[in-house]
Parts: C-alpha cells; structure tokens; sequence
C-alpha cells in the first residue's frame, strides 16, 4: 500500500469531509473573485473615478497574475508542503481583500484585488488540487471529490454576480472584499486538520529563471489582446514578443532537463496526448465561463441599465444548471466515458451562447437571458470534473505540484483570455451589436474546445481504481 493511500486510509470521514470543506471553499472564493467585480462595474468606477476599462483591467490582471504564477506556486508545494503554501496563499489573500475594501482609486485596487489576491490564489490553488488528488487514490471517490471542488468553484464564478449584487446593492461593493476576507477566515479554521500526504523536501531546487519567463510570456500573451482595441501594430508586437519569451521559457527547460537540472516545468508533461488534450479543453471551458459572465454583466449594466442586483439575480440560471449538473459529477463518471461528458458539455455550453444571442436580439425582457445561462451552466458543470480529472489522473503523483500548476495555470490564463477577448470587443462599442459579437466570438472557441474533446481517447473514461506507486522526486536522494 502506498504513502498516499495509507493517508487517505487512516484519515476520519469526519475530517475528510473538513478538509474536502475547506479545499471546495477555497476554491469557491477564487472563482467568486474573478466574476463578483462584472456587477460592481458601474458602483467601482463612479465611486473611484475610473471607466468601465479600468475596471475590466482590474479584473484581468487579477486573472493574469493568477496564470502567470500559477506553475511556480504548484512547484513551490513540493519544496515547502502543501499545507504551508495553502495557509500562506490564504494570508495573501485575505490581506489583499482587506486593502482592497480600504481601497481609495483604482491603482490601490488593482494592487490589493489584482495582485495580492491573484499571488494568494497562485499559492493556494494549486494545493487544491493535489491534496484531492493524492487523498482519494481512486477514480470514483476521485470524481466525487472533484465533483465537489469543481462545483463550488463553478457556483463560484457563477454565483459571483448575485452575491455581489446582492452586497453591493444592500451594503457596498467594499463589503464584497470584506466577505472574501470572512470566508478565508473560515476556511483557515477547517484547515488546521489537514495532513500532507507526503512531506516537504527542502532540497528540492526552484527554477527562478523559469518562473521569471513564464510569468513575462503569459503576461506579454495577454497584455497583447488587451492592446487589441487600442492599436493593432502594439498588438501584433506585444503576441510576438510573448510567443518569444515562452519558446525562450520551453528551450531553456529543455536544456535544463538534459543536464539533468530541475526545470520550473518538465517539457515530458506535454508528451502525454491525453493532458495536452484535456488541458485544451480547460481553457476553453474557463473561457467561455468568464468570458460570458463579464459580457452578459456588462451589457446588462451598461446597455440596459440593470442595477448589481438585478443583474446577479438574472445569473441565478447559470448557478442553478453548474450546481445541478457538477454535483452529479461522480454519478456521471461512473456511467459515462469523461471524453462523452466533456464533449456532451461543450455542445450543451455553445447551444447556450447561441440561445443568449438569438433570445437578447429578439425580446428585451431580462427573462431572455435565463434559458441561455441555464444551457450555459448545465453544459460547463457536466466537463469541468472530467476534464480535471483526466489531467490529474495522466501523471503519478510525484508530478501532482507540476501538473496542478500546469492545469490552473492554463485555466486561469482560460479566464484571462475570456475577460480580455469579450471585453475587448465590448468597449469598441457597448450596443447589441458589439455584445453578439463578443457572444458569437466564444461560441466559436467553445466549438474548438468541442472538436478537442472528440479526439480524446475513449478509455479516458471510468475505469477501475488506480494507485500509482510514490517514487523519489527527480534529483533526490
């Protein structure tokens, strides 16, 4: 019997279920900051004396820092424990909630909300996921476990725009902070029973150099989409530059893992068709999620001139049908194949795009967003479990701190790419026209995630319990 298993064994249902509770919670308050702010655009700006761009930069650097330090904060767990940059993450973050209440302009909320909170979820999240891996060693309790992170984390994003509306509406949109700030404070208390399965190794080396160029190239990436609206020669040389910088990143971790160095990022993860594959998809899945909460909040505010409240409400459609259908992760994963589920939800997602473009051109009723969202969050809660699932389960678990910052990062750089890209054609020209562009623009990437999906191999689906012997981390002794 492995380390892991006999852990996972030994460890009390009771406290299994304190530490699923404090690992689906931090993960629910992530993903509730980076969708909360699409309500609070109008309150924000008039209240700091900024524009609806500003905010949404806010919003976007808080998912690109979260990206770009994604892959060294899971590679940080090996060398200092997953328990100990779980905590630290919190602390981070609880203090850039804080500073962001406190926040007198817009520079002081980018520094808090942005980058505080986005380094605390660098370091907390990656955890996360490797605790539910390495805690329940087998497939089905796997699913059920990821069932539940995935779902909180979902309702998170989803969720976002009503609990803050109903904050902002009630209180302010400084107590939206406050509340993060709570819910660390509660996840810090059920966390004191969590045990690391396997235990730190202080020797482990920490490419500095490769955190350095990864974070430059997915910021550069991104910085360049952004500029889309503003010049498109800075564009074109901001994407440029960083493809560089990355296939700078790439070379040189090769060269590292030749001379038997420890690269920030093994270039053998790529090699395994089925993550490559799955990884794809969690892009695109976290794309269209943040991608259409920040249009249909902004348009909802901006053109039709819907209140916080009102709009979070109008998202209760996307909550309900992600909930639904991410709960059911475990009893999903037991009948069908993960590749019929991920690509089962990315037809049910793009159908409702297309639901809430052809229903907002037609009827101007909130009531014709509903259908659309609803589609939208069943058809993301049915892959968002699989499609981890399948990433995780790729590697044994001595490469769990690698591939959990690897999948964050790339759905994270997901979120980034949905912000920027929507609310890039979004400000070109707040009208209907500019808000069914953006919404057929994700439709489109959703059917290249769909077509990702239908090339994953068909055994990535249930199969009997798996335990993966521990081996020795590379370089060790």
């Amino acid at each position: 019997m492995t380390q892991v298993a006999e852990t996972a064994g030994t460890t009390r249902p009771t406290g299994q279920r304190r530490v699923l509770a404090a690992l689906a919670l931090a993960q629910f308050i992530c993903s509730f900051a980076g969708s909360n702010m699409n309500v609070m655009i109008n309150d924000i700006s008039e209240d700091l004396d900024t524009t609806v761009q500003g905010v949404q930069v806010a919003i976007t650097v808080f998912l690109l820092v979260m990206a770009a330090l994604m892959i060294p904060g899971g590679k940080l767990t090996d060398r200092y424990g997953r328990k100990r940059c779980f905590l630290t993450g919190l602390v981070v973050y609880a203090v850039g909630a804080l500073l962001s209440a406190a926040a007198p302009g817009l520079g002081v909320l980018i520094l808090g909300n942005s980058i505080l909170e986005g380094i605390g979820t660098a370091l907390l999240i990656p955890p996360v996921y490797i605790l539910t891996t390495l805690l329940h060693p087998d497939v089905t309790s796997r699913a059920r476990a990821f069932g539940v992170v995935m779902a909180l984390g979902g309702v998170g994003a989803a969720a976002g725009p009503l609990i803050g509306g109903l904050i902002t509406t009630a209180i302010s949109w400084r107590a939206a902070f406050v509340f993060q700030a709570l819910v660390i404070a509660v996840i810090v208390v059920l966390s004191r029973r969590i045990d690391d399965p396997l235990p730190p190794d202080p020797t482990r080396s920490f490419d500095t150099g490769g955190a350095v160029l990864s974070a430059v190239g997915l910021v550069l990436v991104v910085m360049g989409i952004l500029a889309t609206d503003d010049s498109i020669p800075l564009m074109a040389v901001l994407l440029v530059l960083g493809a560089l910088v990355l296939w700078w990143f790439f070379r040189s971790a090769r060269a590292k893992e030749a001379s038997g160095r420890e690269p920030l990022l093994s270039p053998s993860l790529f090699r395994n068709r089925t993550s490559d594959l799955g990884l794809v998809t969690q892009n695109v899945q976290w794309l269209l999620l943040m991608g259409t909460s920040f249009t249909v909040a902004a348009y909802l505010q901006v053109v039709r001139g819907y209140d916080a409240i009102r709009t979070g409400v109008i998202f209760t459609a996307a909550t309900l049908g992600l909930l639904v259908s991410s709960l059911a992760a475990e009893r999903l994963a037991r009948r069908h194949a993960q590749r019929t589920l991920v690509m089962t939800g990315f037809a049910v997602a793009v159908a409702g795009v297309i639901v809430l473009v052809a229903l907002a051109g037609t009827f101007s009723t909130a009531w014709a967003f509903v259908p659309g969202l609803l589609l939208t969050g069943l058809g993301l809660g049915v892959m968002l479990t699989p499609s981890v699932n399948v990433v995780q389960s790729s590697f044994p678990e001595e490469q769990q701190g690698e591939i959990s910052g690897l999948s964050r990062s790339v759905s994270n750089l997901g979120s980034s790419f949905g912000t920027a890209i929507a609310g890039t054609i979004l400000v070109a020209g707040l009208t209907t026209g500019a808000y069914a562009a953006a919404m057929i623009t994700l439709g489109v990437i959703g059917l290249g995630g769909l077509a990702a999906a239908a090339l994953l191999p068909r055994a990535a689906g249930p199969g009997p319990p798996g335990r993966r012997r521990v081996r020795p981390h590379a370089g060790t002794g």
